[in-house]
């Protein structure tokens, strides 16, 4: 037979002609048994292969290469003498019958490496003078002289699983604060959501009050000269207060004369008429102000306190002002004043109620998006994180948005707007998506994905472009450890 794709001989390696046995010269017919017995033992033994002497097969293989008369490729495409087996010259079509040589293109050779991990080679690189296998055995019939560097690899992999294993254990620490942490921040911003909307809500009544007097008080100014409706309101049991504006009377109490009126400067310049030694208590300045600490002057007009210093019902302004004729003139300048702070006020109103609804659509966003099953990556939420990479500074922040800018500032370009998880199924928690990026010229809109890795810190690893305006991030983050389960080995060749 010839070597590497020569033609075998009419007869084969494996031929029976070959193999057979010259029948021996009659001898005397008490050695007639022997002769039967030695040409069976050596048959036999011919036929006899250790699937353990096979080179180049794996434990899960030697099923295959049992002491057999006969082999038969692994893809069922053909019988061969099991002779054949590692003889240099490739009979299978899936090369199985060299596995521990480099007769066939597509075979494999299987490296056992003792005391480091077993690994496949391509059976091409078997005795080519390049020490591939740790245990030396792809070179078993070169030149080369390989060392045995198994045990050193072992050795240095152990100690780095064991390394992992301690930062997966302290990362998984971590993330056990990381969802106390998260827990408490999604109740709290629950709270925050709730006391906003009853604030939205006593906010809205109090702008339906105001809108509704407003209303009334233009009704009247349309209906009502200034001198009649000071003559509309109803008789005062105390005289003082006939000739007494409300323009006046909130002046004399507004002691700072910022234009508001607070609970205090109602305790400080009202008096009680039953008894004048006793002043009010905070409550009760609250309550005379229509349950609100501080209240401006069209509010004022709203309030108990107004109505019963003007009716003089058991209150009167501590050293008050002086009782003068009200000009029409003057009157008409008070009017104008009460309703250009009516109208101020109003607006005020309005737009703390406009900026609590914006509070509340923000919060209620920020509770609808996913932060995992324990909440272990809200503390995200409001962290932005940033890397250098040239002249490039790339600034993550998770559930918001991706950007970019140069080294000096001057111009950010958004990468992409936060969309969902994108991991795989089970693991759906282990990359980002953002999406809807500034477009590029001539090319896509931009986009980036992130992948979440095991850690002991909350940083950004690397930021990598690896088709146009589509980038890739590494994020570490002890919230994304997992516990280490045991799984049962599965070998690749199977």
């Amino acid at each position: 037979r010839g070597l590497h794709g020569q033609p075998r001989s009419a007869a084969g390696g494996g031929d029976a002609s070959a193999s057979a046995v010259r029948k021996p010269p009659q001898q005397p017919r008490h050695d007639t048994m022997q002769y039967p017995i030695v040409i069976a033992v050596t048959v036999w033994l011919s036929g006899y292969v250790d699937s353990r002497k096979i080179r180049g097969i794996s434990l899960a293989y030697r099923r295959f290469y049992k002491e057999k008369p006969s082999f038969l490729c692994i893809d069922g495409s053909k019988l061969i003498p099991f002779t054949q087996v590692n003889d240099d010259y490739c009979d299978c079509l899936d090369g199985s019958d060299e596995p521990g040589t480099a007769a066939c293109s597509n075979g494999r050779f299987y490296c056992t490496n003792l005391g480091f991990r077993p690994y496949y080679i391509a059976s091409s690189r078997v005795n080519d003078g390049v020490c591939d296998c740790c245990d030396t055995s792809d070179e078993y019939n070169s030149q080369t002289r390989c060392n045995n560097t198994c045990r050193k690899l072992g050795q240095k992999e152990r100690a780095e699983v064991e390394n992992q294993i301690r930062s997966m254990n302290e990362g998984l620490h971590l993330k056990r604060q990381l969802i106390k942490d998260g827990i408490n921040m999604w109740q709290e911003k629950q709270n925050q959501l709730k006391d906003l909307k009853m604030a939205s809500e006593r906010l809205q009544r109090k702008l339906e009050t105001q809108r509704k007097a407003k209303q009334k008080a233009d009704t009247d100014k349309d209906t009502l000269t200034g001198l009649q409706r000071l003559k509309a309101l109803a008789v005062p049991r105390n005289p003082q207060a006939a000739a007494t504006s409300p323009l006046s009377v909130f002046q004399a109490l507004d002691a700072n004369g910022d234009g508001s009126l607070t609970a205090e400067e109602v305790q400080a310049g009202v008096a009680i008429l039953e008894d004048k030694t006793r002043s009010l208590t905070h409550a009760e300045a609250i309550d005379l102000l229509g349950g609100f600490g501080q209240v401006g002057f069209s509010g004022f007009q709203e309030t108990l306190l107004w109505d019963r210093l003007r009716t003089g019902d058991g209150l009167e302004v501590k050293d008050g002002p002086k009782m003068k004729p009200h000009e029409p003139d003057s009157e008409a300048a008070v009017e104008a004043a009460v309703q250009e702070d009516a109208t101020a006020d109003l607006k005020k109103v309005e737009d703390a109620l406009e900026m609590m609804k914006l509070e509340i659509r923000d919060l209620e966003e920020a509770l609808s998006a996913d932060y995992g099953a324990d909440k272990e990556f809200m503390y995200l939420q409001s962290q932005c994180l940033e890397l250098t990479v040239y002249e490039y500074t790339y600034t993550l922040c998770p559930f918001n948005q991706v950007t970019q800018r140069n080294s000096q500032g001057e111009q950010m370009i958004v990468l992409g707007k936060w969309r969902s998880w994108d991991g795989p199924p089970g693991n759906e928690h282990s990359k980002m998506k953002f999406d809807r990026g500034e477009p590029c010229w001539q090319g896509p809109t931009r986009s980036t994905l992130v992948t979440l890795t095991c850690g002991t810190e909350t940083v950004l690893r690397s930021v990598k472009e690896p088709s146009k305006c589509q980038y890739v991030m590494e994020l570490q983050t002890p919230a994304a450890c997992q516990p280490l389960t045991p799984r049962r080995s599965v070998h690749s060749e199977l």
